[in-house]
């Protein structure tokens, strides 16, 4: 078990699984405005990057695992025009948000959401080109069984495309990433969401989750080929990108 699986929004007591959808539902409202406000936008970048490692590939069906509000989903209709692209959660709050959001841009008839356990996907084996996911598997109740299931639904040949909160490694980032992860992020959190644990299980998360070369070997032991990583913003965030 890795160190973050052992963290849960609401205390030791009840499912991890099932405290994360609780803690998204609850923040669905301010999700957005947050993400962006205590990123200082720079997540919509990283998103773009993401993406761009799937272009050359031309994927015509992507699955966008813990989608939320759809912001990921929408830039891969935007940028790379595939078929269909579904964006799954376990939050209903977060997927509301996003389908609202998807209907007033017009992307109906390319993106579809579907309430789904990331552990237990309903998807038969070999169902898409793509997969994506954004700031996602840090939740997951099980790392390794949610990259299996993730390698599972993927066709041969088919690519992976994540993005996630990391430490930096080095000085003076880390110190500085350190002190606003710990004092500005979840302080700034509980104000606006009004949830009391919400960034604080952020941060908590972010310092548990295996990273870069760790990471590679995670990969690999899912199944994966091919895998490689790219930290972004000083290693703020890190891109990670693999094939089936």
């Amino acid at each position: 078990m890795y160190r973050q699986e052992q963290i849960k929004p609401y205390g030791q007591e009840g499912e991890k699984g099932k405290q994360v959808e609780n803690m998204f539902d609850a923040i669905a409202a301010k999700y957005d405005t947050l993400n962006h406000r205590l990123s200082w936008n720079i997540d919509k970048g990283w998103r773009r990057k993401a993406v761009e490692q799937l272009r050359p590939y031309a994927p015509q069906s992507i699955i966008d695992i813990a989608t939320g509000t759809g912001d990921f989903a929408i830039l891969l209709a935007q940028q790379l025009k595939p078929e269909s692209i579904v964006g799954t959660d376990i939050s209903e709050g977060m997927m509301n948000v996003g389908r609202e959001k998807v209907k007033q841009l017009g992307l109906d008839d390319t993106i579809s959401f579907a309430k789904e356990d990331c552990m237990n996907l309903s998807y038969p084996d070999n169902s898409f080109d793509a997969l994506t996911a954004a700031f996602a598997i840090r939740n997951f109740q099980s790392l390794d069984k949610g990259l299996k299931e993730m390698h599972r639904v993927l066709k041969k040949g088919g690519h992976l495309s994540i993005i996630e909160l990391t430490t930096p490694k080095h000085f003076p980032m880390r110190q500085c990433f350190k002190l606003y992860s710990h004092t500005v992020l979840p302080i700034y959190g509980r104000m606006v969401s009004k949830d009391k644990v919400a960034y604080q299980y952020l941060t908590d998360t972010i310092d548990a989750f295996p990273q870069g070369e760790e990471m590679m070997e995670i990969f690999r032991k899912a199944g994966f080929e091919q895998a490689s990583f790219k930290r972004l913003t000083f290693g703020i965030c890190t891109m990670y990108f693999a094939t089936k």
